[in-house]
């Protein structure tokens, strides 16, 4: 028995011994974490603290300088940038972050940019000639004439419209135009210019400032005055072909939508898009011969614009109409319409296809007959 008691007391104290080095242990790994943790806290706080002290150095420095110092550079505008320093100070940037801000806007740095701005080279003025068609009917006397102003390029937009405007603002506010849009919209600035019809608004300037711009009101058109063409005719015209959809039953007129395949639809891309500025009407010798008979390529394009349309119903009543000799068989396919149009159209294309179709039309006649 007292063997037992012998090996079970060596026992207890083995155990308790080896808990004691246990305790031990766990308590020189706590102290270790805690000396790293304290470390660390203090690297951040000394980098923290030079930073801070880096900062404020930065600043006094900023200002204490006065436009005297950059003298050699631009005093005043040295002292805009210590002006901008002074905001920069007063802004709750962070420490660090304001720093960084303040060293790329350090007077040195304000100088230097400056000074290579004063060194750029002033541009040259660019003095280009327009020569404008001038002509009041209402006025006694006056003749049709080009009459010539000089602009600088540097001050004006880059289009002609821009050029036009600024004469009428700024130099002869008798110069009479028609402009709206100024984004190749509206059609109201078609004119001829540099031998071609286009829109004023769409065409830049010939940066060729020893070859003058010539600029004329639309060709072949009664002028109303200076750049203003008379266009009664060609909206009498474009009236006379009724621009809208017809149906033959009238009941559900506004009570619903009239819908059409996409197939239909793809059918009137590059008609719709006509703005009717009459480039191509009055670019085209037919027209210019027998406009009071021709209808002309933009009516055309447009009636044929509403014949094909799948949801009007009277294609034979617009075709009967064009029965003549000069509505629509006037046209020669010249194709000036087609190479003047602002917007990219094929006028010439739609005219052609309406002669296919009153041919058809003629012989679904005929047979009828």
């Amino acid at each position: 028995m007292s063997s037992i008691w012998i090996e079970n007391s060596e026992m207890e104290d083995k155990r308790k011994n080896v808990a004691i080095k246990l305790q031990t242990i766990h308590s020189r790994l706590v102290c270790v974490c805690v000396c790293v943790c304290v470390c660390v806290c203090v690297c951040v706080c000394v980098c923290v603290c030079v930073c801070l002290k880096k900062g404020n150095v930065v600043l006094q420095n900023t200002r204490s300088h006065s436009s005297s110092d950059v003298g050699a550079v631009d005093a005043g505008i040295v002292g805009s940038g210590g002006q901008r320093n002074s905001k920069m100070s007063v802004l709750g940037v962070s420490s660090l972050s304001r720093c960084g801000l303040l060293a790329l806007r350090s007077p040195a740095g304000v100088a230097v940019r400056y000074a290579q701005t004063a060194a750029a080279p002033v541009a040259q003025p660019r003095i280009k000639k327009f020569q404008v068609y001038r002509w009041d009917p209402d006025t006694p006397g006056d003749k049709p004439r080009m009459q010539t102003y000089e602009i600088d390029l540097n001050s004006c937009g880059p289009m002609v419209l821009d050029a036009l405007i600024k004469i009428k603002n700024e130099m002869d506010p008798t110069l009479t135009f028609r402009r709206s849009c100024r984004e190749g919209i509206c059609g109201s600035c078609a004119m001829n210019i540099n031998g071609g019809n286009t829109l004023a608004c769409v065409l830049k300037i010939d940066t060729d400032i020893s070859k003058p711009s010539k600029i004329y009101p639309l060709p072949h058109m009664y002028v109303v005055k200076d750049l203003v063409p008379d266009m009664s005719n060609f909206y009498a015209q474009y009236k006379s072909i009724e621009p809208y959809l017809k149906k033959k039953d009238e009941s559900k007129e506004g009570k619903e939508q009239y819908l059409q395949s996409m197939e239909d639809r793809d059918k009137l891309d590059g008609l719709y898009e006509c703005i009717l500025c009459a480039c191509c009407s009055t670019s085209c010798p037919s027209y210019w011969c027998i406009a009071d008979k021709y209808l002309g390529p933009a009516v055309l394009m447009q009636a044929y614009r509403w014949m094909i349309d799948s949801r009007d119903d009277f294609t034979e009543d617009r075709l009967s109409k064009l029965q003549d000799p000069f509505s629509v068989y006037r046209c020669h396919t010249i194709m000036n319409c087609t190479s003047s149009c602002p917007k990219g159209l094929n006028p010439g294309k739609a005219i052609a296809e309406i002669k296919k179709m009153m041919a058809t039309y003629k012989e679904k006649k005929a047979a009828a007959v």
